[in-house]
Order: structure tokens, then C-alpha cells, then sequence
């Protein structure tokens, strides 16, 4: 039982409080309407003093569990990195290399399955095709949400205002190439294209020579993570009749991901 859930710190018989109320830190922030709470909010939730809430907190932030910034305390990239180790079990990711390997767009393509990791991306499966891009991102790499295909694609799925809280405070924003977006409100602006066209794209914005389109998969659940597939391919060849024949396929595997009885239709 969580001490977060009605306000009251009561332990389970044979259970550490010190890691019930962790636990309940972590409930009390994945459930806030903005994921962000102070120190005497999570402390009524709790039901806890302050100074006991505190020293939880400072134990959670040195283990990367969550974070501390001006607007308060908010879940951290620890439980991403967790989350995405237990992903990969998931049958989520079996089903990607399986349709990757069965598309007739995509078998001899380079695929990439990413979860959302705050304003990172954080890669969960890597499909090769023949040849493969060696270049590109694989298994447990991060990178900014603002220069991939995948990362911009799965912004523009959240609200502006959701936007600007995971921004705040970054004044320039991680440059990996010459094209990368200075700032949040050119990002901004390519979000709501992508909004409008449905689907992320990034032109050698996160390594020269390489193009990005990429699709977010349909959630299988409320508290499901949030997932993206993407298509990576060379710009030197790169054209529109590409990126017409990929994004529908991409469209496609991502329905099946999203909906694992479309793959069986």
C-alpha cells in the first residue's frame, strides 16, 4: 500500500518505511496533473513531517530517481533508463523486429523503436537492414528529443504547455549538427508542422548525411510508455518519392505496435 494515496503514512507489516514512502514519492509524482509537486505538497501526500519527506527526496535525486529544478521536484531519467531495460522484455519489442523483418518496405531498411526519456529519446530496438547505417543510434543510446525525427515526433504529440515545463529554463537548446534548432521557438515551429502533417522528420539535424521520419505508436494504455518508430535512410539519396513511400509504412507498423490484432489482419 502506498502512504502516497490518501494523505496517511501507514507501512505494510515487514516493510521498510523509508522505501514505502520512496515509493510513495514516485506514485504521488506520476499521478500530479503536471508531474512536478514542492516539498510540502509531497509531504502532505505522504503524511509525513518535512524534514522526514526531505531527506527521502535528497536519497531519490542522488540515485537519479527524480529531479530538482525551480518548479519543484519531478520524476528523473533514472526511471527511464529502468523502465527501458524492463521494455525491452516487452513483447513490444519482439513485435517490431517481427514486422520490420516481414515489411516489404522496410526488410532491407534501418528501424529504431525509441520511448520518450523527457527531452531526450532513449533508443529500445534497432532493426538493420542490408546494408545498415552504422552511424545512426543503437540499443541504450540517447539523444536530444529536439534534433531526431523520433523525439520531435513524440513533442508534438504532448501540449504546448507540456512543452515549455520540460524546457524551462533551457536557454539554447543541444546542437548536433549545423542544422540542429537553436532555440524552442524554432522547435515550436517545426512541432506544429509536424502536428499538422503527422509525422516527425529531422534532415541531418542529429548527423550530417542522415535523414529521419518517424511516427508516434498508439498507446496501449493510459500509463503505457510513449513510443515512436523511425526510418533512418542517407540524405544523398533521399527524395520525395521516398518519403512517400515511407511514412504510409510507417503508419502501418505503428497501428500494429499500437494494436497487436492489426498485425494479424
Amino acid at each position: 500500500m502506498s502512504p502516497a494515496r490518501g494523505g496517511t503514512d501507514v507501512t505494510p507489516p515487514g516493510a521498510a518505511p523509508a522505501v514505502v514512502r520512496a515509493i510513495g514519492v514516485l506514485d504521488a509524482l506520476a499521478a500530479s496533473p503536471d508531474g512536478v509537486m514542492s516539498l510540502s505538497d509531497l509531504s502532505r501526500a505522504l503524511g509525513v513531517p518535512k524534514s522526514s519527506t526531505s531527506s527521502i527526496l535528497t536519497a531519490l535525486e542522488l540515485g537519479g530517481m527524480i529531479r530538482r529544478d525551480d518548479a519543484g521536484y519531478s520524476l528523473g531519467r533514472r526511471l527511464v533508463e529502468l523502465g527501458g531495460a524492463y521494455l525491452t522484455g516487452m513483447d513490444q519489442v519482439r513485435e517490431f523486429y517481427e514486422l520490420c523483418a516481414a515489411s516489404e518496405v522496410f526488410h532491407d531498411e534501418t528501424l529504431r523503436l525509441s520511448v520518450q526519456a523527457g527531452v531526450d529519446t532513449l533508443v529500445l530496438a534497432r532493426y538493420e537492414g542490408h546494408p545498415a547505417i552504422r552511424f545512426t543510434a543503437s540499443i541504450g543510446d540517447r539523444f536530444p528529443a529536439s534534433v531526431t525525427a523520433q523525439g520531435k515526433a513524440l513533442l508534438a504529440d504532448l501540449y504546448d504547455h507540456e512543452i515549455e515545463r520540460l524546457y524551462h529554463g533551457v536557454a539554447e537548446l543541444p546542437r548536433m549538427t549545423r542544422h540542429s534548432h537553436r532555440t524552442l521557438s524554432e522547435l515550436m515551429v517545426d512541432i506544429r508542422d509536424i502536428r499538422g502533417r503527422g509525422y516527425g522528420e529531422d534532415h541531418e539535424e542529429a548527423s550530417e548525411g542522415v535523414v529521419g521520419l518517424a511516427v508516434v505508436v498508439p498507446a496501449r494504455g493510459v500509463r503505457a510508455a510513449k513510443l515512436a518508430v523511425s526510418v533512418t535512410t542517407l540524405a544523398s539519396t533521399f527524395s520525395d518519392r521516398e518519403r512517400r513511400r515511407f511514412v504510409p509504412a510507417l503508419r502501418g507498423l505503428a497501428q500494429s505496435l499500437g494494436n497487436p490484432l492489426d498485425a494479424l489482419s
